[in-house]
Formats: C-alpha cells, sequence, structure tokens
C-alpha cells in the first residue's frame, strides 16, 4: 500500500501542503513588499496616533460615538493607503543623465515618465535616484499618458559613483505616509574634477619643445598633412567627415592629419602617492592643464601609470582626459610612472619630489593636510 493511501499518514501530508503553501505565500510578499516602502510623514503619525487614542477610549468607555469616529479614522488611513498604491503601481520611468558632470556643478538627469494605466491618473509623483537626495516633481500625470521632468543634485568630489535603481514616490492624497517603490536601473554618473583650479605658465620646455625628444608621430588632429581615414569618435570636428566614405561604409568617416610634434603637450600624472587632499589637488592641477591646451587649441595627451590617452584635440579630447582623472586612485604601492615619450617632451604633475627624471616642467600640489 502506497504512503498516500495510508490514513495514518494524511495528516502529516496536509500539515506539509499546509507548511509549503505559508512558505510561498510569505516568499511573494517579501517580493511584493521588497520594492514598496512606506514612511508616515509627522501628520500621518500624529493622525495614526490619535486613531489609537480613540480606539482606546473606545474600548475602555464603549461610547458609540467614538466606534464611529475610529472606524473614520482608519477607514481614512485604508482609503489612504489604496489610493496611493493606484498612484505608483504602474509607472515607467526611463533615466537619461548626463555623459559627465563636474565637482560642484549641478548634475541634472533627465526622467521620461509614463502612467501605464488605462484608467486611473497618477498625482504627485516624486522621481528620484537611491542615494541621491535631489527628486523631480509630476503634479499630475493622466492615464496612458507620459511627461518629462529632471532631478538635480550636486557632487563634492570625483569619481564614478553607481546609480543602482529609481524610486517613484507620492504622498498623495492626504499626505499621511509616504509610499515608494524602487525600479531597478543600472547606470553610473561619472564626476569630473574641476577644470578652474590656477596652474602657474609651463616652462617653454614643458610640452611645448621636444629639444631632441622623439613624440609619437601619427597622432589625430584637426590640421596638418594628411594621413588617411578611420572611424569618427566623439568631439571630432565635423568638417572633417568624409561624407563619400561615410555613405559607402555607412558609418562616419573622418580625416586624420599629422599633428605639429612641437605643440604637442603631453601630461604625465604620478598616482604613486598617498590619496588625499593634495591628491586631488594634483588631478585638478592635471585637468586644469588639459583645459588650458584645449582653450589655446593645442593637441594634449596624458600618461598615468594605468592609462595612456593619445594626443588629440577638441571637446571629445578633454572629455576623454577628464573621464580617466575621474578613475584614477592613488596608492604608495602602485606600479611607476612610464613617459610615453622622451621626458622633455612632457610636464610632470607629481605629488613627491622626482628629481634627476628630465622631464620639461614638473608641477607639485602645496603643501598641506591628507
Amino acid at each position: 500500500m502506497s504512503s498516500t493511501g495510508d490514513p495514518g499518514r494524511q495528516p502529516v501530508h496536509a500539515i506539509r501542503r499546509v507548511a509549503r503553501a505559508a512558505r510561498h505565500l510569505r516568499a511573494g510578499w517579501k517580493r511584493f513588499w521588497s520594492w514598496r516602502r512606506i514612511r508616515f510623514t509627522r501628520g500621518g503619525a500624529a493622525f495614526t496616533a490619535g486613531a489609537f487614542a480613540v480606539g482606546f477610549a473606545a474600548i475602555n468607555t464603549g461610547n458609540n460615538l467614538l466606534y464611529l469616529l475610529l472606524g473614520a479614522m482608519l477607514g481614512f488611513i485604508a482609503v489612504s493607503s489604496w489610493l496611493s498604491e493606484q498612484v505608483i503601481g504602474e509607472i515607467r520611468v526611463q533615466r537619461r543623465a548626463p555623459r559627465g558632470v563636474t565637482v560642484g556643478n549641478p548634475a541634472r538627469i533627465q526622467y521620461h515618465i509614463k502612467n501605464e494605466r488605462k484608467r486611473v491618473p497618477s498625482f504627485a509623483l516624486e522621481i528620484g535616484e537611491e542615494g541621491l537626495p535631489g527628486e523631480a516633481f509630476i503634479p499630475f500625470l493622466k492615464a496612458e499618458e507620459s511627461a518629462s521632468a529632471r532631478s538635480e543634485n550636486r557632487f563634492v568630489v570625483r569619481g564614478v559613483f553607481p546609480l543602482h535603481a529609481i524610486t517613484v514616490s507620492t504622498s498623495f492624497p492626504f499626505g499621511l505616509f509616504r509610499k515608494s517603490r524602487s525600479i531597478h536601473l543600472p547606470g553610473e554618473m561619472v564626476v569630473w574634477p574641476r577644470t578652474d583650479r590656477r596652474v602657474r605658465p609651463l616652462a617653454p620646455a614643458g610640452g611645448g619643445n621636444p629639444r631632441g625628444g622623439s613624440v609619437r608621430r601619427g597622432s589625430a588632429g584637426p590640421r596638418g598633412e594628411y594621413r588617411g581615414l578611420r572611424a569618427y569618435r566623439p568631439g571630432d570636428d565635423p568638417r572633417d567627415i568624409h561624407w563619400r566614405t561615410t555613405a559607402r561604409l555607412g558609418q562616419p568617416m573622418v580625416r586624420e592629419y599629422e599633428q605639429n610634434e612641437a605643440e604637442i603637450l603631453w601630461i604625465c600624472l604620478d598616482t604613486q602617492a598617498q590619496p588625499g587632499q593634495r591628491a586631488e589637488i594634483a588631478v585638478e592641477m592635471v585637468a586644469a592643464l588639459a583645459a588650458r591646451a584645449f582653450q589655446e587649441g593645442k593637441p594634449f595627451g596624458l600618461a598615468t601609470p594605468g592609462f595612456l590617452i593619445e594626443p588629440g584635440q577638441g571637446p571629445g579630447q578633454l572629455e576623454r582626459v577628464l573621464d580617466t582623472l575621474a578613475r584614477l586612485d592613488f596608492s604608495p604601492e602602485g606600479p611607476g610612472l612610464v613617459p610615453p615619450v622622451d621626458p622633455r617632451s612632457c610636464v610632470l604633475v607629481s605629488l613627491a619630489h622626482r628629481t634627476g627624471l628630465g622631464y620639461g616642467d614638473t608641477l607639485m600640489p602645496p603643501p598641506g593636510r591628507r
């Protein structure tokens, strides 16, 4: 006889089925609330405390009017919870973050919000990023309609900050509590160092006169002796696009020119140092040198122990350098700096005195606390 037909084991199977159903119910409940959060507002906390007080008084006195008032207050809370759930339940959000933002400048993140419900509009939507204080606000969004809004934040240090999820929140309809849900949408925000730090003029040999050093040829530049064609990169001059080849290949192609070797500014940053305030100043000095070269129309490149940016010009080249500086790490045990060309053709930015290396010019951040 099978175990399922044994009358003595049927209660055991029933208990196991009930336990299995309870586990599934608990897992579903956790999944449902894992992306929902409720936080009482100050007014909502006072109202809820008042409801408990009225309920306690009604139980102790047996007054029917107090029971009626308690029912009204509890219904008020239930309706508020249901309506807020309808407001944020089926909202789809798309994020458009900027390519990069400079330390201290406003970082504006654009959101495209769509209400996917067919009949229920949304009210008082607040859209933001988990871990960031700035929020966008949508006062009213009709059913099956879309809108755009943007939030604003400021970063005080450089780096790459991950964006994990978007939060959709509302205090509608009565402001008793704030209900939020999270929409998992990974991304990142690249925060560039400042480029406005004052840096002294470079020595004549600092990137302006190779003094016999061999500079790597073939770097991309907007003008000079024609070299050939290559794929378009962001920041290239649109005037250099070769339209006939672009139409034939189906992708943008630009003319590539040789650069004047004597005009190339090579910036070398030594990251073999302790991280801290002086290290950040050194990064800002490199950013300022790159921004100055960009404004003067001079080709420039960057060399660090872990990165090498070939010389180039234009806003795209400046963005590549700033992107690299945003991702740099300093470490005393890190690898040493190897110049890409003759050191006499380079400008060295270092936290320590480097003697006998023969760089064209050397810049150091002022002494201070780490």
